[in-house]
């Protein structure tokens, strides 16, 4: 049954009530669900922090969501998907519900109420048997993770590695979508790539990864690995794909590894014989910090229908000198177009501006907010329906 109107005004005026307590409410939640719940442990990393957050980012984007039950239904329906590879069962998701509910009411203070609770306890149920029914359909024709050996280990420079996994058995997947990733060295820390390439015949699958500070996953692949390790993949995700029935032309923007989906999406296009013309801006710092341009360029020399460009920010030359938001408006009209953007936040959040301006919907603005912080992560497509002012 969907919810009320009251219910998701209810819903919503709550997470304007805990926000501030955010950080807080996710660590009594998970003490509260391993002292109720010592079973649900062995789900977990042993390092929370980028838990917590995806908590958090997951509560925040099913309240966006609660009046779009369309969007709703496919946002649950993929978290119950890709919580297969945590171990999840049906059984957890009542403790978890219960525990939920008990940090809500804790961090909410006087403003919860029986109505408050009877409307996340129903909203809950609704996410609960969503994810539960998404979870079972795909146990059915799927495996919950794929061991994948890595045959092939390359330094690229400035932290970055290129890492080819050969999967142990077939890993499908879309041009544009991205993987989770969990190593031996961080057992249950799930990070995630993209693929940087469309999908190829031998089933092999090409990470660009950059080593994190202190990143969990992220060091490991990058300085420990080494051909023979094995890590797990989970399923893909991801809407930033090419629509076969569209025949619009592309802008694509690039920034850092964000340059794996862009290239994986331009492979796609050149395979399936495109028609369209697809003009790529790799954007960067400096020009030595320009990753995977000279790829991009040996590309557009054997497809006419592909043009790349790139700007530095940081840097005085020639010809490259300028933001990407700033290249952008010298070149285009986009507003025919549709628009594929990966990289930094800051920096798909104000290209994603600027090619809004320019007068292309929010609908053909396609990127993967999953890098965002947690506590905005559902706020920021809301946002970038309203480009700021100059």
């Amino acid at each position: 049954m969907p919810l009320t109107a009251e219910e998701i005004a209810l819903m919503r005026a709550s997470v304007g009530v805990v926000g501030p307590h955010a950080a807080d409410m996710t660590v009594y939640f998970y003490a509260i669900l391993f002292a109720r719940h010592p079973e649900v442990r062995a789900l977990f990393p042993d390092n929370l922090d980028v838990q917590r957050d995806r908590l958090l980012r997951g509560l925040l984007q099913i309240v966006d969501l609660v009046d779009d039950p369309e969007n709703l239904i496919r946002f649950c329906g993929r978290l119950g998907r890709d919580h297969r590879k945590f171990g999840a069962l049906d059984g957890h998701y009542p403790a978890v519900g219960e525990c939920l509910l008990a940090s809500l009411a804790r961090y909410a203070g006087p403003a919860w109420s029986p109505e408050l609770a009877a409307a996340w306890t129903h909203g809950y149920g609704v996410v609960a048997q969503v994810m539960m029914h998404a979870a079972g359909e795909d146990a059915r024709r799927a495996p919950a993770v794929w061991e994948a050996e890595i045959i092939h280990h390359l330094h690229r420079g400035h932290g970055i590695a290129e890492i080819t996994v050969r999967p142990d058995a077939p890993y499908p997947y879309t041009a544009g979508q991205y993987a989770s990733v969990e190593t031996p060295w961080n057992p249950k820390a799930w990070r995630y790539y993209s693929p940087a390439h469309a999908p190829r015949p031998d089933n092999t699958v090409t990470f660009h990864v950059r080593a994190v500070a202190k990143g969990q996953v992220s060091e490991g692949l990058v300085y420990n690995a080494k051909p023979g390790d094995v890590v797990r993949l989970g399923p893909t995700q991801g809407d930033m794909t090419l629509d076969p029935r569209s025949d619009r032309d592309l802008v694509c923007v690039a920034g850092g590894t964000g340059m794996a989906p862009i290239k994986a999406l331009v492979e796609d296009a050149a395979r399936t014989g495109t028609e369209r013309y697809v003009d790529v801006f790799v954007g960067a710092r400096t020009a030595e910090e320009l990753y995977g341009l000279d790829d991009m360029l040996r590309m557009s020399q054997r497809h006419h229908w592909l043009s790349v460009r790139a700007a530095v920010s940081h840097e005085r030359i020639a010809g490259l000198e300028g933001t990407l938001p700033r290249v952008l408006n010298e070149f285009g009209p986009w507003y025919r177009h549709e628009a594929f953007l990966s990289g930094p936040v800051d920096m798909v959040t104000q290209a994603s501006a600027t090619l809004a301006r320019q007068g292309i919907p929010q609908e053909r603005i396609h990127f993967d907010p999953f890098d965002v912080p947690a506590l905005e992560a559902s706020l920021l497509p809301r946002r970038m329906r309203e480009p700021p002012e100059d």
